[in-house]
């Protein structure tokens, strides 16, 4: 039942759907206890509502956003405990006493305050918005002054009502006293904070605190354009979700020859976009984005079929290539769409033949073989276990865009997976990583997400007390602290190089001071792998792990485990350069055969039911190499899958920008000599 509530109110825990409850039947409670009245029952129902209201605030709760849609915002809530605090001053005897008007004439000028102090945080909001967000450009030519303290901007609303609680707390003490001077205290109290909030915002209204004109913003970046004159760029649009997407391309754009660069089209990618030396460029406005001049940019690379990807395909001086964000067997491997691209890059021969059969109007000529530059990080399997039990990796795809039962074996097959590997005879160490979208769109997917979570820190905290383990607990105590006091140490030093000394920093200041330093670049790649080798340490080799968010990579999880369990996606084609078994579920239950014959990086793996009895077979393989009777099929995919080992990815994919590049000038050479324009004019 509970659980049930939770999902209709869209809330993320118990605790939060209860303080929902107490906001919602606290103000009944405020208003039954001024009109009886009883003082006691009036503060204790005000009381419960003000850390209600804040613990919602403090999570982020969806509520917040529903309350304010059925006009019972933030303000509103406020402004009835205001008024609901008069009343039961009336009611107890002081509708003709002095502190009755008090009490009204300064909740009056504390409402007449917020409208001050609402609008100078929306214009400093709204003047220090900058029409494009940057990293690695220099703004120089633009002068952007530091952003206010956050102490000031962030939940600027919230802060400022919550100065009531002094005069809240005068007159309710005032009242049970008999002490009138209390309550004068407490709201003159109220005034006078909220006149030095005001006060402390006068500075940054002033034109030398805010940004430039839009106009000498965009000025400045095309001055920057025309000094760099990029040559090669890699184009973005999706949700801040998917910006792991643009994100494995970071580190193949920065070993590109030319001059690499980054296109965003949304901001909130901005932030999640991992270190890079490349210079980025988020510029949300079409019009802005049409009025650039990129006549230097040779070749596109697009990671997404998304819309907004026509606002740069329109331009006919550049190549425009589909390098998409994985290699796999999906539906979405084969989009029609791609056919607007000039070349569609793929890993190896099998994304060549997937087009062909598809027969979506992508032409054989215009597909080119470039491996996966991403997968160097990918350790190539030995043959043998790293550690005394096998790992077995279970890294289910999300639910997708439809409810077709193959999407995802999360549904039907994944709690059978965790369980068959939490039980299995021979012990095993199941690491669990979920795709970021998973839960997104479909609210089942999430609740068997927080079911195999539920099920998985159980069965680690079952085997901390299991004795079984105790002796190497035991030895490792001391290599396992030394972890945790380096993991401290490199998360302390990736703040600080990422913060640059200074935390309260908004997008434009963040523009402004966020400059290429290769240096910096390269310590933080260093420290990031550091922390990823020293997180692995921290905790035994035994022990089963929940591993969600960005900073446990998805390889790191591949390099860890022996095995690994997925479905159809690109990190079944990307585990295959790890030669190690992998197991594929037919959550659509289309047969073995069928399902080998239409998907082709599972032609070298164990397929799993939606029971996952065959689960037995995948452990099989890791732990006793003769019965590993696959080895040589995920050899020979590997090629198929992936190209050749020589030459490496990255050649191979740095060749194929280069030729595209020369193809671009000769097209651009030839429109110029056929309207009698100097070449390269």
């Amino acid at each position: 039942m509970i659980s049930k509530a939770m999902r209709l109110a869209r809330v993320g825990s118990g605790s939060e759907l209860a303080a929902a409850l107490l906001v919602a039947l606290g103000f009944p409670c405020i208003m039954l206890a001024a009109i009886i009245p009883n003082l006691w029952f009036f503060a204790a129902a005000t009381a419960v509502t003000y850390l209600a209201d804040r613990y919602l605030h403090h999570c982020g709760s969806y509520l917040i956003n529903r309350l304010a849609a059925v006009r019972a915002g933030l303000s509103i809530r406020f402004l009835v405990r205001q008024l609901l605090l008069i009343l039961l001053l009336s009611r107890m005897g002081y509708g003709e006493e002095t502190l009755f008007y008090v009490t009204v004439a300064c909740l009056l000028a504390f409402y007449g305050l917020q409208a001050p102090q609402s609008a100078m945080v929306t214009l400093i909001r709204l003047r220090r918005k900058l029409p494009v967000v940057t990293r690695n450009i220099d703004l120089a030519a633009v002068r952007i002054a530091d952003a206010p303290p956050q102490r000031l901007m962030s939940r600027p609303a919230e802060k400022m009502l919550h100065l009531d609680v002094f005069a809240m707390v005068g007159v309710l003490v005032a009242i049970e006293t008999g002490k009138e001077a209390i309550a004068y205290a407490g709201l003159g109290l109220t005034l006078v904070l909220a006149v030095c909030y005001l006060t402390a915002l006068l500075p940054y209204v002033r034109p030398s605190r805010l940004v430039p004109p839009e106009t000498k913003v965009l000025n400045a970046v095309g001055d920057w354009l025309a000094e760099y004159r990029p040559t090669v760029m890699l184009y973005f649009s999706g949700s801040k979700d998917s910006a792991y997407q643009a994100n494995m391309w970071l580190e193949t754009m920065a070993q590109l020859g030319g001059r690499p660069m980054i296109l965003l089209r949304e901001r909130n990618i901005v932030p999640q976009l991992a270190t890079t030396s490349v210079p980025v460029l988020c510029v949300p406005g079409g019009v802005h984005l049409m009025n650039l001049d990129l006549s230097s940019v040779r070749v596109a690379l697009y990671a997404a079929n998304v819309g907004k990807n026509i606002h740069l395909l329109r331009v006919p001086t550049m190549k425009h290539v589909f390098i998409g964000h994985g290699d796999s067997d999906k539906i979405a491997s084969v989009n029609p769409y791609s056919k607007v691209y000039d070349e569609v890059w793929t890993a190896g021969r099998a994304g060549r033949d997937r087009y062909a059969l598809a027969d979506v109007g992508v032409r054989d000529e215009d597909i080119v073989e470039v491996g996966r530059p991403q997968l160097a990080a990918i350790q190539s399997w030995s043959g043998t276990g790293k550690n005394p039990i096998p790992t077995v990796l279970y890294a289910p795809t999300w639910e997708g865009w439809d409810d077709n039962p193959g999407n995802t074996s999360l549904l039907l097959a994944g709690e059978n997976i965790v369980r068959r590997l939490l039980k299995a005879e021979q012990p095993v160490r199941l690491l669990y990583k979920p795709h970021p979208f998973t839960g997104t769109r479909s609210a089942k997917a999430k609740a068997v997400h927080l079911r195999i979570t539920a099920m998985i820190e159980q069965a680690a905290a079952e085997r901390a007390t299991d004795p079984r383990w105790a002796e190497q607990s035991a030895a490792l105590q001391g290599e396992q602290a030394e972890a945790r006091a380096e993991l401290a140490r490199i998360e302390a030093r990736l703040a600080e190089l990422a913060g640059g000394g200074r935390t309260a920093r908004d997008e434009a200041e963040l523009s402004r001071d966020s400059l290429a330093d290769p240096a910096r670049e390269a310590e933080t790649a260093k420290l990031k792998d550091e922390w990823n080798a020293a997180s692995w340490r921290a905790q035994g080799w035994w022990e089963h792990r929940v591993i969600t968010g960005a900073q446990m990579r998805l390889y790191d999880c591949f390099n860890e485990s022996d095995a690994m369990v997925s479905d159809i996606s690109s990190v079944v084609s990307d585990f295959i350069a790890s030669g190690k078994p992998y197991a594929v579920t037919d959550s659509a239950e289309l047969g073995e055969d069928e399902f080998r014959r239409q998907n082709t990086a599972v032609r070298a793996a164990v397929i799993l039911s939606n029971s996952a009895a065959e689960l037995d077979a995948l452990l099989a393989a890791v732990t006793n190499p003769a019965a590993d009777t696959l080895a040589d099929a995920r050899s020979e995919l590997k090629q198929y899958l992936l190209g050749p080992d020589e030459p490496t990815s990255i050649v191979q994919f740095d060749t194929a920008v280069t030729e595209l590049a020369a193809k671009s000038d000769a097209r651009n050479a030839g429109v110029a000599t056929s309207l009698g324009e100097p070449v390269g004019g």
